[in-house]
C-alpha cells in the first residue's frame, strides 16, 4: 500500500518507475526522455508540452488542482507532455500517497512528466556559504519527486547578489553542488531566465559554462528578459545565447493579434533560432495573457506553435 511507504521505499519505487536515458550531446539536448506519441508526429522537429503555470489562475481560484493537470492537458488540449510547478503541490510532495496518485493520473491519460519548476526554496547563488548549501538541500526533495514522476529535469533559479562576476561565481557554485546531487537521480538541473541577472542571456550562459557539467543547462523562456524596472534584454539575442545549453524551451505567450500572432514575440523568428541551434526537444506552452481566458490562450499558443513549426519544417 502506498500509505505504508517510508522514505526508503519511496525512493526505491521511484527508481523502478522512472526510465531516464542521458543525452549524448553536451549542453544541446532536450534532456533524457523519449518523446511521447500524440498529436505531434515523430517527424516533427519539436514536440509541444504544457507548463502548469498556464493554468495558475484556475488553480489559485480553486477551479482546478494539481491532480487535475494531467487530465486537462490531455483531454482539453491534446497535449501529452507536461511541466509541473512546485508551488501547486509544495505541501503534498512529501506524501507518498499523493505522489502515487499524481503518477497514476499521468499514466491513466498517457501523459509524460517532463520537469518540475522550482521556486521558493532559497537562493542557489546566495552570498553566504551556509545559506547557499541550505538552498541546495532544500531542492533535494524535488529531485526525489522528479525522479519518481519520471521527469528529465528540475528547473531552478540562479538568484544571487553582488557584482556581475561575483554573481557568476556564486550561482555557478550553488548550481554545481545541486547538479552533483542530481547525478545520482540521473536528472538535469536547468536554469530559466527569470529576473535579475538571470534575464541577461550572456550572464546566464557564462554561469552554465562555468559550471561545466553535462546535467546543468538552461530553459530559455521567450518572455522573461526584464533585467531592471524599465530595462529589457533583447529576447532574440538572449534565446540565441541560451540555446546551446538548452534542455527545455518555454514558449511564453501573451495576447494575440487578429492573425493569431503573439503581441510581444515574433514566434517565427524566435523558433528559427531554436531550430538553428540544433534543439529537437519539447517546447512548452506558458500562457500569461489577459486578453483570453487561460484555456483559449493555451489553444491559441498551440495553434501558433504548430503554424510556425510547419513553416520552419
Amino acid at each position: 500500500m502506498l500509505s505504508q511507504f517510508d522514505r526508503r521505499r519511496f525512493l526505491e519505487t521511484s527508481a523502478a518507475f522512472a526510465s531516464i536515458a542521458f543525452s549524448t550531446r553536451l549542453f544541446n539536448s532536450s534532456g533524457p526522455s523519449p518523446h511521447p506519441q500524440g498529436d505531434d508526429s515523430d517527424n516533427e522537429w519539436f514536440k509541444i508540452s504544457l507548463a502548469e503555470w498556464s493554468l495558475n489562475r484556475s488553480i489559485r481560484d480553486g477551479k482546478l488542482n494539481n491532480l487535475d493537470f494531467p487530465r486537462v492537458a490531455r483531454e482539453e488540449f491534446g497535449i501529452e507532455a507536461i511541466e509541473f510547478v512546485n508551488s501547486f503541490f509544495k505541501t503534498e510532495v512529501d506524501d507518498p500517497r499523493y505522489m502515487g496518485q499524481l503518477k497514476e493520473r499521468c499514466a491513466d491519460v498517457g501523459v509524460k512528466s517532463l520537469l518540475i519548476m522550482i521556486d521558493g526554496e532559497g537562493d542557489l547563488g546566495a552570498v553566504d556559504d551556509a545559506v547557499r548549501k541550505q538552498a541546495v538541500q532544500n531542492h533535494q526533495r524535488w529531485l526525489e519527486a522528479a525522479k519518481f514522476l519520471g521527469c528529465h529535469s528540475i528547473r531552478v533559479n540562479a538568484a544571487s547578489a553582488g557584482s556581475y562576476e561575483e554573481q557568476v561565481k556564486l550561482a555557478a557554485d550553488g548550481l554545481s553542488q545541486l547538479a552533483d546531487a542530481a547525478t545520482k537521480f540521473k536528472l538535469n538541473v536547468i536554469v530559466e531566465n527569470h529576473g535579475g541577472l538571470s534575464s541577461n542571456g550572456a550572464w546566464l550562459a557564462k554561469v552554465i559554462a562555468t559550471v561545466g557539467k553535462n546535467n546543468c543547462g538552461t530553459l530559455p523562456d521567450f518572455g522573461n528578459f526584464q533585467i531592471g524596472e524599465n530595462e529589457w534584454y533583447d529576447r532574440y539575442q538572449g534565446v540565441k545565447e541560451l540555446m546551446p545549453f538548452a534542455k527545455a524551451v518555454s514558449a511564453k505567450s501573451y495576447d494575440f493579434d487578429e492573425a493569431g500572432n503573439d503581441s510581444k514575440t515574433d514566434y517565427l523568428k524566435i523558433l528559427k533560432i531554436v531550430k538553428d541551434s540544433g534543439y529537437r526537444g519539447h517546447v512548452g506552452i506558458e500562457y500569461e495573457g489577459s486578453q483570453k481566458n487561460e484555456f483559449d490562450g493555451i489553444r491559441a499558443t498551440k495553434k501558433l506553435l504548430i503554424r510556425c513549426r510547419e513553416a520552419l519544417a
